[in-house]
This record gives structure tokens, C-alpha cells and sequence, in this order.
């Protein structure tokens, strides 16, 4: 029997996290994840906020409780707090912003300090629109960002929240990762992090 919350079977729960540089899009990214919408004009982050999504993955049910952290540095030890218990950690990068892609391993290097050692990780290279100002302005070539997630042994993509590019591909990879290590694990129970619950539609996943 799989574990219930306000009456909604699932079969895992899975806590991620979206880190990186203020201003990478890590807010665009999720709401257009969890609402598959977009807008240009984001406020910062303030501390941190999630959402839920519920995926049908491989003929099971995954409530995805996914948590936007705010990249400023003042924020960094309201944060750190969150590493700990993330089972899935997708850090991004603007690929217009040469400091967001070099901080990227600063980021890494944190997740090593805070985060279990068997977090799952993604790298994207955010903005990577297919129209607009963004395509003129794109400094890091995508052999250099699969380059950088090869140097860390983690899957990469190129998104766009603004176009819906690779979004879906890259919260499915993560999340079909997870769940098989959490089988793996569990002798094949379900299993998960519950750290709360909040409203969520059921939706199907690439």
C-alpha cells in the first residue's frame, strides 16, 4: 500500500532542490515545471519557496516536492539548512553569465558540505532560448557545460523556461534516477522524504 497525504496515494515522495546564482532563472525553471507557465518579470527569492508536482513515471505515482532557494549570498545559511534531507539537486547556471557558470563549482562544493552523499545532481544551462535576446548574448557553449557535468559525473541539459526547452526532460531524468535508487535500496517499497505536503494535480511525465 502506498503511503497516503490528504487522501492522494504516491508511491515516492522525493524532496529536490534548485541552487545557483540570483538571477540564473532557478524560479522560471520551476513554476514552469510545476504550472507550465512563463513570465519575464520574476522578484528574487526571498529565502526560499517550493512547489508540487505529481508525476506517473515508469507506471508509478512520484510526488515531487521541489524546493527554489534564493542565490543571494545572505541567504546562503537559511539554505544550507535545506541540503540536508534533498534527495535531488539540480543546479543551473545562466548561459549568458560567465560568473554563474563558474560559480557552479562553488556550488558543488557546498552540496559535498551539506547534502547526503548520495544526493542525485543535474547541471543546466539555463536562458538557452531559441529566440530573443538570449540567443545573441549565450557566452557558455554547450561543450562547455557538458564538459563541467562530465568533470562531476552528473547528466546535463540545456533549458529554456521562456521557450519550455528540455524542462520536462531534465525534472524527469532526476526524478526517474531517484526513484530508482530509492528502489534499489528499499528492496523495492516506495518510499520518500515527506516534509510537508501542499496541493498538486496529477500529471503524467515524458
Amino acid at each position: 500500500m502506498a503511503p497516503q497525504v490528504d487522501g492522494r496515494q504516491y508511491d515516492y515522495l522525493i524532496k529536490l532542490l534548485l541552487i545557483g546564482d540570483s538571477g540564473v532563472g532557478k524560479s522560471a525553471v520551476l513554476v514552469r515545471f510545476a504550472d507550465d507557465t512563463f513570465t519575464a518579470s520574476y522578484i528574487s527569492t526571498i529565502g526560499i519557496d517550493f512547489k508540487i508536482r505529481t508525476l506517473d513515471l515508469d507506471g508509478k505515482r512520484v510526488k515531487l516536492q521541489i524546493w527554489d532557494t534564493a542565490g543571494q549570498e545572505r541567504f546562503k545559511t537559511i539554505t544550507t539548512a535545506y541540503y540536508r534531507g534533498a534527495m535531488g539537486i539540480l543546479l543551473v547556471y545562466d548561459v549568458t553569465d560567465e560568473k554563474s557558470f563558474n560559480n557552479i563549482n562553488t556550488w558543488m562544493h557546498a552540496i559535498k558540505q551539506h547534502a547526503s552523499d548520495s544526493v542525485n545532481k543535474v547541471l543546466l544551462g539555463n536562458k538557452a532560448d531559441s529566440s530573443g535576446p538570449f540567443v545573441q548574448k549565450k557566452t557558455i557553449t554547450t561543450a562547455r557545460g557538458q564538459a563541467l557535468a562530465d568533470q562531476h559525473g552528473i547528466k546535463f541539459f540545456e533549458t529554456s523556461a521562456k521557450n519550455n526547452i528540455n524542462i520536462e526532460e531534465a525534472f524527469c531524468t532526476i526524478a526517474r534516477d531517484i526513484k530508482q535508487r530509492l528502489f534499489d535500496t528499499s528492496g523495492g517499497g516506495g518510499g520518500g522524504l515527506n516534509l510537508g505536503d501542499a496541493g498538486a494535480g496529477k500529471k503524467s511525465c515524458c
